[in-house]
């Protein structure tokens, strides 16, 4: 990789948390990176915050919208000629008030819609840049709420919706393998955040860590494989 002919990224949820973290530590690896986010106006601060770090723009995207994905797809491809990474990060914690026992319908056909089927969508629209890299990658943001061994009946829907996650990443994982393109899970652990609060014990940086590590080093042979802290877990 030269600086002419950069590896490129593109981060969903760039705007802020673990996602601007994750471009962050891209920037530092050398990659140009597609920003995306849903709010133009956040996208556009995070991206001013990080223009100083590297090759970086926003592509303003709503991962539950089909049409907003088609447009971030033709923005990428008219600035690159391949995607080299694809990080599903966006997501969201919408359980704060429910249990398993009290979750609508509607909150778990909201949080499956954005934390799986989007990042399945997303990944099937991005295929034909993916597949002009020399080693293309796929990093789905997942949780250990998604693990089977942390499934939790407080936050019903995000646990099923992330162990779905879990569940695509792995049958993609074999649905792209004769193509070469790898895709991994990552939790990236309790992070302090708009989702994960102040008490939560990792930085963005260090929940970011493993996402760059694989995005940057993530080989064939640990396609459809999940990890926390550069080390593969169960699911």
């Amino acid at each position: 990789m030269t600086s002419s002919t950069p590896k490129t990224a593109l981060v969903t949820g760039g705007n802020g948390g673990i996602g601007t973290a994750i471009c962050q530590g891209l920037l530092k690896s050398g990659f140009k990176v597609f920003l995306a986010a849903r709010s133009a106006d956040k996208g556009q601060t995070a991206v001013a915050s990080l223009s100083d770090q590297g090759a970086i723009e926003l592509v303003q995207l709503d991962i539950t919208d089909d049409s907003s994905i088609q447009s971030a797809v033709k923005q990428v491809g008219q600035k690159a000629n391949s995607l080299d990474v694809l990080i599903n990060n966006a997501g969201i914690y919408p359980d704060a008030d429910v249990d398993i026992l009290t979750v609508s319908r509607e909150r778990l056909n909201h949080a499956m819609n954005t934390n799986t089927f989007s990042p399945i969508g997303l990944t099937q629209a991005f295929i034909p840049l993916l597949e002009k890299s020399n080693s293309p990658r796929v990093i789905n943001i997942s949780s250990g709420n998604g693990q089977l061994e942390g499934i939790s009946a407080d936050v019903p829907s995000y646990s099923l919706s992330k162990m779905a996650l879990n569940g695509a990443t792995i049958l993609l994982s074999r649905a792209l393998k004769p193509k070469n393109i790898a895709v991994y899970a990552m939790g990236p652990g309790w992070v302090r955040t708009n989702m994960g609060g102040d008490a939560a014990p990792r930085s963005p940086e260090e929940g970011a860590d493993t996402a760059v590590w694989l995005a940057t080093s993530g080989t064939m042979a640990q396609t459809g494989k999940f990890f926390r802290d550069r080390t593969e877990q169960p699911f």
